[in-house]
């Protein structure tokens, strides 16, 4: 949003609770819309650089023996060369990169309190002095704190999906199998790895849950827990990970949740991304939303003149059904994402060996990797 802003001749400031760019976390794929935006911003070849390219999902027992799998190239038939796979974190450092210093930057801070007026915004921050602002833009993701000041409780937009999911990232894990992504599961739970660069290696936990747990956002001892006490049974190389995971500080631990607002902006603030259309991890395409949400809303800004008004409304008119229809193909895909029973975990593995035909894999992903939207041209000028 900062670099279309800037682009544009406004004058954004980034606020950023952390005190830097956020590092490891988990790994994306990235496509569609997001894609084409990236591209416009001069991105691709930085992002094919970080990228990684996965040639196989490989589904293994509790013996590590492959049971099912499929080449990642029915993907590839679809998407053609625009789908990379990359670390959330790399994607953010590369669009923060294009900002080239630019852009008033103010990390380890955090917005407390919003006051609107007929002039503009006044901004208190958690450490700064208090300042004005002709507009604010949430972009805070599924706990947004301006989406909770401006809007309301996050319990009144977020709809639970059953699910849970953690990840985390370390050195030296033996195991080293660069191209394959490799899940193992059991009724109502999985755990899948991938090995990184230098020597690394992420890993990906889900596993369903009937209601919220009751667990703080940065409490990382109680989360260690309670996948201790979900995994610990396991067989694979779970009791291995979940040793793994006691060196670990950068755990990423969340409800798998969407976010499903009537209106995303409400008079001089308004929401982008997970903050007010998050689709949940199971649609695959966050990031890649979010980076089109941004452009949207900032070329609207561009082209009304800066007239808020105006901006806001095209924004959600020309976004808001493309989201709708991505969160619809979301749920109804949470069923396979960690089935609940054995029964159904052979029925999903048998799906997913299919998937190497690209039409069974444009049967059960086609909905989800459509982008049914013509990316509006925004005058630069």
């Amino acid at each position: 949003m900062a670099y279309w802003l800037q682009q544009y001749g406004f004058e954004p400031t980034l606020i950023e609770r952390a005190p830097a760019l956020r590092e490891g976390g988990y790994i994306i794929d990235f496509w569609g819309l997001g894609f084409d935006v990236a591209e416009k911003m001069g991105l691709l070849p930085a992002l094919k650089n970080d990228g990684y390219a996965i040639d196989e999902v490989r589904l293994v027992n509790e013996q590590g023996k492959r049971i099912g799998g499929f080449s990642a190239h029915a993907f590839q038939s679809m998407l053609g060369e625009r789908y990379l796979s990359i670390l959330r974190s790399d994607l953010a450092k590369r669009i923060y990169e294009s900002l080239d210093g630019r852009v008033k930057t103010i990390f380890g801070d955090s917005i407390t309190a919003i006051e609107q007026d007929n002039d503009g915004v006044r901004v208190a921050f958690k450490h700064a002095a208090p300042e004005r602002f002709d507009l604010v833009i949430g972009a805070g993701g599924l706990h947004s704190p301006v989406r909770k000041l401006v809007f309301g409780p996050e319990g009144r937009f977020e709809k639970y999906l059953g699910y849970y999911s953690a990840s985390f990232s370390i050195d030296g894990y033996p195991p080293r199998e660069p191209r394959a992504y490799v899940s193992y599961a059991e009724p109502g739970r999985q755990v899948s790895r991938y090995s990184l660069r230098g020597d690394r290696a992420v890993f990906f936990f889900v596993f369903s849950r009937e209601t919220k747990l009751l667990v703080g956002q940065h409490d990382l001892k109680a989360q260690k827990d309670i996948l201790r006490e979900v995994f610990g049974e396991d067989g694979w190389e779970c009791p291995d990970i979940l040793k793994a995971m006691e060196t670990c500080s950068d755990l990423y631990f969340d409800s798998v949740s969407q976010i499903r607002m009537d209106t995303w902006s409400r008079g001089r603030v308004a929401l982008i991304g997970d903050a007010c259309f998050c689709p949940s991890l199971l649609a695959g395409q966050g990031s890649a939303l979010a980076m089109t949400g941004a452009y949207v809303l900032a070329g609207e800004l561009k082209k009304a003149g800066g007239d808020y008004h105006i901006a806001f409304r095209n924004y959600e008119q020309l976004f808001h059904p493309l989201i709708i229809r991505k969160q619809r193909a979301a749920e109804r895909f949470s069923g396979s994402f960690a089935p609940k029973t054995k029964f159904g975990i052979f029925v999903r593995n048998q799906v997913i060996r299919l998937m190497s035909l690209p039409f069974v894999a444009n049967l059960a992903m086609g909905r989800l990797l459509s982008d049914p939207l013509t990316l509006p041209v925004y005058d630069s000028r």
